[in-house]
């Protein structure tokens, strides 16, 4: 089993993990945002939402807000997209992760600690949720063994259009109980400048 194929029941069955609800980020402020980088999305998000692809959704949305946060964020963070992520193959942590964002600003090569996993899907936001619990106690153990290891990883799974944070703590995920959208955002980069700084 990879991390792509778990499902809920399986990252709390498999895994050991306890699964909790909550408004994690009701009170982040939004971040404003450049009218050139909002027409820019705008026109991207049109066309991912056309093609209705999760390849046209990573590349035209959520690429171009992870870029932004770089920025924002003066390159302290690096990105990396559809790469291997083979930590722990016994306990099925092991695939190619959409995103992966590191508080390590060397690009090269992925380094700890891991903060933040991004899921990119094209259907529904539920079926990202498994994966991408798998992917953060990935991340978790990554950073463990790279003696690094930090106390919170986040993830966020997206359809493009719609964004669920989550939050891994010891073996505890909190889901956010609200949803975001691409409608606004600067909400959603306001988030993940908070999870990132």
């Amino acid at each position: 089993m990879a991390d792509h194929e778990f499902t809920i029941e399986q990252v709390q069955n498999r895994l050991g993990i306890t699964i909790e609800d909550a408004y994690l980020f009701a009170s982040i402020a939004e971040v404003p945002l450049t009218a050139t980088f909002l027409d820019g999305l705008k026109r991207g998000s049109t066309l991912a939402l056309a093609v209705n692809t999760e390849k046209a959704k990573s590349e035209f949305i959520i690429a171009p807000l992870l870029l932004e946060v770089k920025a924002q964020l003066h390159d302290a963070i690096s990105i990396f997209s559809g790469v291997d992520f083979n930590i722990d193959a016994e306990r099925g942590l092991n695939g190619v992760c959409d995103f992966i964002i590191s508080k390590n600003r060397r690009q090269h090569v992925l380094a700890a600690p891991v903060i933040t996993i991004v899921e990119a899907k094209n259907d529904n936001l539920r079926n990202g949720v498994g994966p991408c619990i798998a992917e953060m106690v990935a991340a978790q153990t990554f950073n463990l063994k790279e003696g690094t290891p930090i106390a919170t990883i986040y993830g966020a799974v997206t359809i493009g259009s719609a964004w669920k944070f989550l939050k891994l703590e010891e073996a505890t995920v909190t889901l956010d109980l609200d949803e975001y959208f691409i409608n606004t955002p600067q909400k959603i980069m306001g988030i993940l400048m908070a999870i990132l700084a």
